[in-house]
C-alpha cells in the first residue's frame, strides 16, 4: 500500500491579540486551550493550541501571537478553516449561538457535498462550520460553556487558494497521495477537492482555483499553515525520503516535543507540514490540567523565568 495521509492533523493562524482570541475560542466557540506554550521559533510570542476534551489529533486549531496588522486577503494561501460538528441541528444552534454573540454569519447552506455555515473570528479569520452526520469519535469538554452535543468535533476541510492549480495538483496526487474526489463551483470560483486516508470532512483538502486575485498578504487573521496526519515517527521518515526522493525542498524533521513536524512549501507557496499524531500534548501535563499553565518544551525551561518576563498576561 502506498504511503498515505490520515487527515488534517492541525491548523496555525494568528492572532493579534491572544486575550481576545483565547475568550473567543473557549467562551464563544466552547473549545479546550490544551497548550498554552510559546512560538519555539520566537520565544516572545505566545502559541495557543485550542482542542476538544482530549486534546485528539485532528481537532487542534493553533495561534501564534504576533503585533502585526490584518492580512491581506488574497490567493497563495489557506482561505478557510472548518470545524466539524455532528448534524444540521447543530449548525442551527450554532447560528443562533453566533448570532446572540453579536457575530455575523451566513445563511446553512450545502457547500463542496456538506451543510455549513460561515461566519469570521473578530480579527477576520475566515471559518466554516460542516456538519460531519455525526461520523467518527468526538470527545467533548465537560467544562465547554457548549452543550456536548453541539460541541466542535474536529477540524474539518481545510480550503487553499490557488491562482493555478496544476502544479499544486501534482504536487498532492503524486508525491501527497491525495486522490482527486470532486469539484464544484463556489461563489468564489471553481474547487478541487482531494482526499486522504479514508476520505470524509476531517480528511479533505479543498483547492479554490482564483486566477485573478493578488497574492495574500499574512496578518491578523490569517492561516500560517496546513499540518497533515501521520501515525508515527517512522511513517514521517517515510514521507521525508519521499520529498528527498521528488527533490522537494523540505525542513527536514523538526522536533516540535508533542510532535515531530516536517514543513515544506506546495508550488504556490503555502506552508504545508505533516505531523506525527503522538506523543501529544500530555507529554509534559496530566489531561485534567492541560493548557492551565505555561508549559515549554524541555529545551526552552532553562530559559523559562527569562520567557515568562516577556509575554504579556493573557487574561
Amino acid at each position: 500500500m502506498s504511503l498515505q495521509l490520515t487527515g488534517i492533523h492541525h491548523l496555525t493562524a494568528i492572532t493579534a491579540n491572544a486575550p481576545g482570541n483565547l475568550h473567543f475560542f473557549t467562551k464563544v466557540l466552547g473549545l479546550r486551550l490544551v497548550k498554552k506554550t510559546v512560538n519555539q521559533d520566537d520565544t516572545s510570542a505566545y502559541h495557543l493550541f485550542y482542542a476538544d476534551g482530549e486534546a485528539t489529533p485532528g481537532t487542534d486549531l493553533t495561534f501564534f501571537d504576533w503585533p502585526v496588522g490584518r492580512e491581506r486577503r488574497g490567493t497563495h494561501s489557506i482561505v478557510r478553516t472548518s470545524l466539524r460538528v455532528g448534524s444540521r441541528e447543530s449548525l442551527a444552534w450554532w447560528k443562533q449561538h453566533l448570532t446572540d454573540e453579536n457575530i455575523a454569519t451566513g445563511e446553512i447552506a450545502e457547500i463542496g457535498g456538506y451543510p455549513c455555515l460561515d461566519f469570521e473570528d473578530p480579527e477576520g479569520q475566515r471559518l466554516r462550520l460542516v456538519s460531519d452526520g455525526g461520523k467518527g469519535d468526538s470527545h467533548p469538554w465537560a467544562q465547554s460553556p457548549v452543550p456536548a452535543e453541539h460541541q466542535i468535533r474536529g477540524l474539518g476541510p481545510i480550503v487553499i487558494s490557488v491562482p493555478d492549480i496544476t502544479n499544486t495538483e501534482a504536487v498532492v496526487t503524486k508525491v501527497m497521495n491525495m486522490r482527486k474526489a470532486r469539484d464544484y463551483t463556489s461563489p468564489e470560483g471553481q474547487v478541487h477537492v482531494f482526499e486522504m486516508g479514508e476520505g470524509g470532512p476531517a480528511a479533505e483538502l479543498h483547492v479554490l482555483v482564483q486566477p485573478g486575485l493578488a497574492p495574500a498578504r499574512q496578518g491578523a487573521g490569517a492561516v500560517h499553515h496546513v499540518a497533515f496526519r501521520a501515525p508515527d515517527q517512522e511513517t514521517l521518515h517515510q514521507w521525508t525520503a519521499r520529498l528527498a526522493e521528488f527533490r522537494l525542498p523540505s525542513s527536514g524533521e523538526v522536533e516540535r516535543y508533542y510532535f515531530r513536524s516536517l514543513y515544506f512549501r506546495e508550488p504556490n507557496g503555502i506552508l504545508f507540514e505533516i505531523a506525527t499524531d503522538g506523543p501529544g500534548f500530555t507529554a509534559d501535563e496530566p489531561l485534567e490540567t492541560l493548557g492551565e499553565s505555561l508549559a515549554l518544551p524541555p529545551f526552552l525551561e532553562p530559559k523559562r523565568a527569562s520567557i515568562e518576563a516577556g509575554l504579556k498576561p493573557l487574561k
